[in-house]
């Protein structure tokens, strides 16, 4: 009797509340980790489709920056443009003296790198119009003005004191950029006089400026999985291109930000005729913005990127670039605190910060497109983790098949993309396997016959001797085998074994050719 009511507590027993959420957990971990990339877009419904890519396409581009150490390369690339800014900048001047723009290019580039107190200078005053004293008098005498003035009078103390401070970091920018204009004019001024000493300075100034171009294709290319950059013909068309656009964007977006101030005297009759125009135009320095990051996203990687997924990551990326710089350039009182403890050279570590960031979510952007347009192909991704050896083998054989039959039947070379859908395999094993086979000599790279910018996979030997064994060999024999240990002597027995055991698959009368197979 006894054991039957604790059979029957243990029958009733419930879980508690907080076990019931740590299962829940757990299943939620599990599902994100395993069960989503198994997931049959077939047999689930559109709009769980797109959450489920969505989801996906999130974990991708985390895990990407992890593994790829994406903040290591944006301080990369922060060195890298610390040493070309000013030549870059005297570029793009030297551009737009031609066109008589400098003027509007200087004061874009201020406003990129300071804090914009003007237009908190200009709503303060906006604030208290000069009719407001008169319009006290009228109402309520001279007595009750005189007191209103006083209380402005002190609530403007209290303000000039956060204005001070703000005025005190709008300095130090202002320093900062003083410095650098002066440099690029010396640099331009050099350049204009001519002689021996002027040509290789800048030819000293266009390379850097080509390393910096040079650096963020790498990155690109490496967030992409590419494995050949433009060539230097490519490098020098597309990095003018770059150079001469960059002036454009930089005009518009400063042209459109005066458009943005209803207190410019000539606008005030649009804007009060059309009052939906300003709200436009806060709009639109965010769309420009947007716009060039969509462009830096689908033309610098070195292979076809579509143009949805550029937009998603410009999008992404242009929000997170215009909330930061205002984000960073507002906090005024953060910035006054940094200039008293470091005074002048505050510009120094804040300019880098900027820099850094500003690298760091541009880089963040392109995980998210290249991301967001691969993640199909990520499918078992745990899995291709942790594949066997035979199984590797075996992916091996079907992708150097596909390769080996294609070019015995005249048909153009797979991308390595082409060769994932192909032979139903996951990207990330399929480019793995790809450089094990060109590392053998059993494959070679060539260009791709729909994009020259893709790279594309033939055979590199005769195709009448890669037999299965022939692929087998290559692989077991890739790699050192000098290593401190006794194979005649002690662990005779065990290379010999394991070498007869080869052999005997090598020299097997059931060899196959790839191509038949």
């Amino acid at each position: 009797m006894a054991n039957y009511g604790k059979k029957r507590d243990r029958d009733e027993y419930k879980p508690s509340r907080f076990e019931r959420w740590g299962a829940k957990v757990r299943e939620l971990i599990y599902f994100l980790t395993y069960g989503i990339w198994r997931s049959d877009p077939d047999k689930i419904s559109n709009k769980r489709n797109v959450l489920y890519n969505a989801t996906k396409t999130i974990i991708l581009t985390v895990r990407n920056i992890r593994d790829l150490n994406i903040p290591a390369s944006a301080r990369s690339l922060t060195y890298r443009t610390l040493l070309s800014i000013v030549p870059l900048l005297a570029v793009l001047f030297a551009i737009a003296r031609g066109f008589g723009i400098e003027n509007i290019l200087e004061s874009s580039i201020f406003n990129l790198f300071s804090a914009n107190t003007a237009e908190t200078e200009v709503a303060f005053v906006a604030a208290t119009p000069p009719d407001t004293l008169s319009l006290a008098a009228d109402q309520f005498g001279q007595t009750e003005t005189d007191s209103l003035t006083t209380g402005m009078l002190a609530a403007s103390e209290q303000e000039g004191v956060l204005f001070s401070e703000e005025a005190t970091a709008e300095g130090r920018f202002r320093e900062l950029m003083d410095l650098l204009f002066q440099l690029i004019n010396n640099s331009l001024e050099q350049a204009k006089g001519g002689g021996l000493f002027a040509g290789i300075g800048i030819m000293l100034l266009l390379y850097t400026i080509l390393l910096l171009f040079n650096d963020i294709e790498k990155n690109f290319n490496q967030i992409w999985q590419v494995r050949k950059g433009r060539s230097i013909g490519r490098k020098v068309t597309d990095y003018a291109a770059m150079v001469l656009l960059m002036p454009v964007f930089f005009i518009i977006a400063n042209a459109l930000n005066i458009l943005s101030y209803p207190q410019n005297q000539t606008l005030k009759i649009i804007y009060i005729l059309y009052p939906f125009i300003p709200q436009l135009m806060g709009i639109v320095p965010y769309v420009v913005i947007i716009l060039l990051f969509t462009i830096l996203y689908k033309f610098v990687p070195n292979t076809r990127v579509k143009f949805k997924n550029a937009l998603i990551a410009g999008v992404i990326t242009g929000v997170a670039f215009q909330i930061f710089q205002m984000l960073f350039l507002s906090g005024q009182l953060w910035i006054t605190r940094y200039n008293a403890i470091y005074g002048t050279f505050a510009l120094i570590p804040l300019m880098l910060l900027w820099i850094q960031f500003s690298w760091f979510i541009t880089l963040i952007g392109a995980e998210i497109s290249y991301a967001a347009q691969n993640v199909g192909k990520f499918s078992f991704e745990k899995e291709t983790r942790r594949i066997s050896r035979r199984y590797k083998d075996f992916f091996t054989i079907i992708i150097a098949s596909e390769i080996v039959r294609r070019f015995a039947n005249e048909k153009p070379p797979l991308t390595a993309e082409e060769i994932s859908e192909k032979c139903k395999s996951p990207s990330r094993l399929t480019n793995n396997i790809l450089d094990k086979l060109l590392e053998i000599g059993v494959i070679s790279a060539t260009i791709s016959q729909i994009d020259e910018r893709e790279v594309a996979f033939q055979p590199a030997v005769d195709i009448q001797l890669i037999t299965v064994n022939y692929l087998m060999s290559k692989l077991d024999k890739n790699g050192s085998e000098d290593f401190m240990i006794d194979t005649q002597g002690t662990f005779h027995k065990h290379w010999k074994a394991l070498v007869d055991n080869r052999m005997y698959i090598y020299e097997s009368d059931k060899d196959v050719l790839l191509k038949d197979l």
